[in-house]
């Protein structure tokens, strides 16, 4: 069994997004960067996680660059995964190396079917003014991020942009302050894809919850997602209807529904034989 998830906001929660105080029982360090705690990670879902991926192929599936995965210690030292998806499926990590040819692959798609990284950031920004902007990031050579002061923002105008920008294969997102603008090639469901051909391994649970995670969720057996974020705000308003569960707490502790979720499933499949590796 394969179990793929993403990590900010679904399995780890900066200061920011845990939903309770830094100092309440309960918070594992995930990710500590010059001494000061970046993400925490409950400690009953670690537990729980740590005791699985001994038994499944844990993978996480995240947007963040190369880089910035590779500074959550929690990867790196307490639960180390053989295969990580990171840059939105850009790259995928093979016990620690980037997968060269995997890499190239999606280069190659992104110049046969987008329009030029350079066009698109002008279009983007004859939409969105500099002075809008707090940062902007090319990020591992492969799309953009902008942070973005969006109360700001002429979403009549974003919208079109994103109507324009389909037209040239990329794709836009709006999450939070976050604009991403993404090649179609892109994705984090080709990756995965890609990483279950390779390993033989049936069936796939996964969880996210932002719209860069809807083609992850879509491409699984089952999935699930936290009730905060982009998904379960698109479902809240009757934008879509989803067949997957989603959990009763939002916040870190979220994570502890998230991953009883997954056992329950990986128990499922062990007593009808089916699945794990």
């Amino acid at each position: 069994m394969i179990y793929a998830s993403d990590l900010d906001r679904t399995l780890i929660y900066s200061p920011n997004a845990i939903g309770v105080p830094e100092d309440s029982p309960g918070l594992v360090p995930a990710e500590v960067i010059g001494g000061r705690t970046a993400s925490y990670i409950s400690q009953h879902a670690l537990e729980v996680l740590q005791e699985l991926a001994s038994k499944i192929i844990f993978m996480p599936v995240t947007t963040r660059t190369l880089a910035q995965y590779r500074r959550i210690n929690l990867f790196q030292e307490t639960v180390i995964p053989d295969y990580a998806v990171t840059s939105n499926g850009g790259n995928i990590l093979v016990n620690g190396a980037v997968d060269l040819e995997w890499r190239a692959a999606v280069g190659n798609l992104v110049e046969q079917g987008s329009a030029a990284a350079e066009e698109t950031k002008q279009l983007v920004r004859s939409v969105v003014r500099a002075e809008w902007i707090i940062s902007e990031r090319y990020c591992d050579e492969l799309f953009y991020t902008f942070v973005v002061q969006r109360d700001l923002l002429p979403m009549d105008e974003v919208t079109r942009l994103a109507e324009h920008l389909n037209g040239l294969g990329w794709r836009l997102s709006l999450q939070g302050r976050k604009l991403y603008v993404v090649p179609e090639a892109v994705n984090k469901s080709d990756a995965i894809l890609h990483v279950r051909r390779t390993v033989h391994s049936e069936p796939m649970v996964a969880s996210g919850d932002s719209l860069l995670d809807k083609s992850l969720l879509a491409s699984a057996d089952y999935a699930i997602a936290p009730c905060h974020g982009e998904i379960f705000a698109e479902q809240q308003a009757g934008l879509v209807k989803l067949e997957y569960p989603f959990t009763k707490r939002a916040g870190v502790f979220a994570g502890d529904e998230i991953m009883h979720y997954v056992q329950r499933i990986y128990n499922n499949l062990t007593a009808l034989g089916v699945g794990p590796q």
